[in-house]
């Protein structure tokens, strides 16, 4: 159950504005008491509620919240430009692409687990409070790695203006950062291609000086991409980089 919670309170500051609404638009009332703190905490109906709902929207907040679509697609696009369709696997790809994004929002984790999860289980915080405190380190995080061209389109489309960045709801902070990862991860994957794409060039030509039409050029290219790969430490240099972005 802790687990459960624990993934919950990480996906909420983006379900919270869009649970509330189903409920108000269904007719749903939501049970509030009075907490020993002073404050309010939802009854246990609708907290098992929250936590299925943010279970069921999970794999798309990993998306769009965290560092995995960056990863992931630069992934993809180096895997197309050395040729090889299907290997890595895509899980291959989808597992290494999750432990980085663990890897690198392991602070994000930390601060929420320590300002809103451990609160939250001990009774120090209620549920609301505890959405509230895990807001802010999610919210530093994308706001750091979006855009502000990217940012300015969507909060003009949202007809609203905000003096301060960090005032910017949800819904139109997270469209705004996963434009601007889409827009990083090709920007990365477009520097990948470059030296693949010269070898292929490079093979091609040589086969048709020397008369050699009929031999497929990936046929000899592909070693030679693989072994350029592995001489200079490709995954490292990847991963790696793909890791210092963030920063």
């Amino acid at each position: 159950m802790n687990r459960l919670l624990r993934l919950a309170l990480f996906a909420l500051p983006v379900l919270a504005p869009a649970m509330a609404w189903g409920a108000d638009s269904a007719g749903l009332t939501i049970v509030k008491t009075l907490a020993d703190n002073g404050g309010e905490a939802y009854s246990l109906n609708v907290q098992s509620l929250l936590v299925i709902t943010a279970l069921a929207f999970l794999p798309g907040l990993i998306l769009l919240m965290t560092s995995f679509t960056r990863i992931i697609i630069v992934l993809s696009i180096m895997r197309q430009a050395m040729g090889l369709q299907t290997t890595p696997p895509n899980m291959v790809l989808a597992a290494l692409a999750l432990a980085l994004s663990v890897f690198v929002m392991r602070g994000v984790i930390q601060q929420e687990q320590s300002q809103a999860i451990q609160p939250y289980l001990s009774g120090q915080l209620s549920f609301s409070q505890a959405i509230a405190a895990a807001e802010p380190p999610e919210r530093d995080f994308m706001l750091s790695q979006t855009r502000k061209d990217a940012l300015h389109l969507f909060v003009d489309l949202s007809g609203k203006s905000y003096a301060d960045p960090k005032h910017i709801p949800f819904p139109v902070l997270v469209p705004a950062f996963a434009t601007s990862e889409l827009e990083t991860a090709f920007q990365i994957g477009f520097l990948i291609y470059i030296p693949f794409v010269l070898i292929d060039l490079a093979v091609a030509s040589i086969l048709m000086s020397l008369g050699m039409i009929m031999v497929s050029p990936t046929l000899i290219s592909l070693p030679l991409k693989l072994l350029m790969f592995v001489s200079i430490h490709g995954w490292v240099l990847v991963l790696g980089t793909l890791a210092n972005s963030f920063r």
